[in-house]
């Protein structure tokens, strides 16, 4: 039902759960405690987590912070293994916090502001695997063209023919392809068949896609101290959203024929959200402290534009020839462009601090989002049923984990530990429903599993200046899958993704 049900053009929830999705980043010293400081506070990072940490500031401060990483990407498919390798630099962070002091007997102590500039997320990424198609338990045939049968259900051979086909919103992007390159077959009854029903061959597959860009987030904040117990905080965010990805899909049928698909892809985009945060201290001569803050989704107006290729080598009534498609030159010059809103899903938070004397800090913390509530919408307002469908279909609630401790061997210089895990946003078995229409041509998913975060840092405290170190290591496995098979033969290919990261932050206290 999923596969056949209509949809819109150009975006599927496993963009949703990218552009919902943050990493673990900010200034080395949040990235050292693994990020676990939401009821410590005293970190411009913490406006993003929980506002209400502004308020432990006593003075103000003002910090940047650079990164390098390197990446790594392995799949394997039945045994075929290849490796992506990248490194990049990245400016991670900057902000500042200005400190007001109100007074030592009036019940407000301190009001204190905040802006923060980080990399909420990175999308950089390649991604390869290739090998022959597995075959299904009775020896059934697995190809994408199967998909574009399936995607050109009900459309007649007029409406997958020519350019038209490409502005026609009802019809589907890859079935056009499947029929114009001769890769799909009339069976009667608007129904197609995959040219390979015909030649019996299996299929060679070889897939290659490249991600880049991130989201930007930019936090504006106000905290206030109450007798130093009780703090509050509130933040405004706004993100600027930049993603593109080019794909590159091939299958050889032996004998020269076979068929090729180019995709590319860029969404770009804005958003805003708001954060309310609250830090306690129960108990008056307890160094325990309780934090609990929520964010509201993020309003993302996100505008997706698409264009495609196709390269065919067919043999029709005994006659080999060449198909070349451009979606580009079909839609007289442009891309398929469509502007839609996203609202990502609530988000809460829970987080415990405990300090030993001065010397040692212990943070927990743990956070609840439901990525099947995510909503897509049209900008006129009106819901775009399919996407917002599979979303609560396909995928779950999110739960992660922070846990992180500071150790300061000197008063000068501290050393820290930290953990994250995050579960799966993806049920068993999801997978990148098409529908009937869009111009989706990347056929690509990839189901990833609970993902890790290992970090360790050193710091140094003066008078004025300070000095923060930190590497993280995260690593997540996944299911990839270059389409989805529409009678789940496909193997799943597996894949292991690494990230090392190296953090400096500099900053002044004043």
């Amino acid at each position: 039902m999923v596969l056949v049900a209509s949809a819109g053009r150009a975006q599927t929830m496993y963009d949703g759960a990218k552009f919902t999705d943050r990493e673990l980043n900010g200034t080395a010293r949040f990235v050292g405690m693994g990020g676990a400081m939401g009821a410590l506070g005293g970190d411009i990072s913490t406006i993003a987590t929980n506002p209400a940490g502004i308020g432990i500031y006593r003075s103000s401060d003002f910090m940047t912070s650079f990164g390098f990483s390197a990446y790594g990407t392995e799949t394997n498919y039945n045994g075929t293994k290849l490796n992506n390798d990248n490194t990049r630099f990245s400016y991670d962070n900057i902000g500042a916090v200005f400190s007001s002091k109100i007074g030592n007997y009036s019940s407000l102590r301190y009001v204190n502001f905040g802006f923060n500039y980080k990399r909420a997320a990175s999308f950089y990424n390649n991604t390869r695997m290739q090998g022959l198609l597995n075959l299904g338990p009775g020896g059934e045939i697995v190809s994408q063209t199967y998909q574009m049968a399936v995607q050109a259900a009900g459309a007649t051979t007029d409406d997958l023919s020519g350019a038209q086909a490409y502005r026609n919103r009802d019809i589907g992007w890859l079935s056009a392809f499947g029929y114009q390159g001769y890769l799909l077959n009339p069976a009667g009854d608007n129904r197609y068949n995959s040219v390979l029903e015909e030649l019996g061959s299996r299929p060679y597959a070889d897939f290659y896609s490249e991600e880049r860009g991130g989201i930007d987030q930019y936090d504006f904040n106000v905290a206030f101290n109450f007798n130093d117990r009780v703090y509050l905080g509130f933040t405004i965010g706004a993100y600027d959203v930049d993603y593109s990805k080019y794909s590159a899909y091939d299958e050889d049928f032996g004998d020269n024929l076979g068929y090729r698909i180019e995709s590319y892809n860029n969404i770009t985009g804005a958003g805003f959200d708001f954060k309310l945060g609250a830090i306690f201290r129960p108990f008056e001569y307890s160094p325990l402290r309780v934090g609990v803050a929520i964010h509201t989704p993020v309003f993302y107006k996100l505008t997706s534009e698409r264009e495609a290729y196709l390269y065919s080598d067919y043999e029709y009534d005994g006659v080999r020839d060449r198909e070349s498609i451009s979606t580009y030159d079909d839609l007289g010059g442009r891309l398929d462009a469509l502007e839609y809103r996203l609202r990502t899903p609530w988000k809460y938070n829970l987080s415990l601090g405990y300090t030993v004397g001065k010397e040692l800090a212990l943070g927990a913390e743990y956070e609840y989002q439901d990525y099947s509530t995510m909503k897509f919408n049209k900008t006129s307002g009106d819901e775009m049923q399919w996407e917002t469908s599979t979303a609560d279909v396909m995928l779950k609630g999110v739960n992660t984990l922070r846990v992180g401790a500071e150790y300061k061997v000197i008063p000068q210089f501290a050393i820290r530990l930290g953990y994250n895990y995050t579960s799966s946003a993806f049920k068993s078995d999801a997978e990148k429903a098409l529908g009937l229409t869009g111009a989706i041509t990347d056929t690509d998913y990839t189901n990833t599993t609970s993902k890790n975060d290992y970090t360790m840092g050193i710091g140094y405290r003066g008078e004025l200046f300070y000095a923060d170190l930190a590497y993280k290591y995260s690593s997540y496995k996944g299911d990839f899958y270059a389409f989805a098979d529409p009678d789940q033969y496909l193997h799943k290919t597996k894949l292991t993704n690494t990230r090392s990261q190296v953090l400096f932050t500099l900053g002044l206290r004043f």
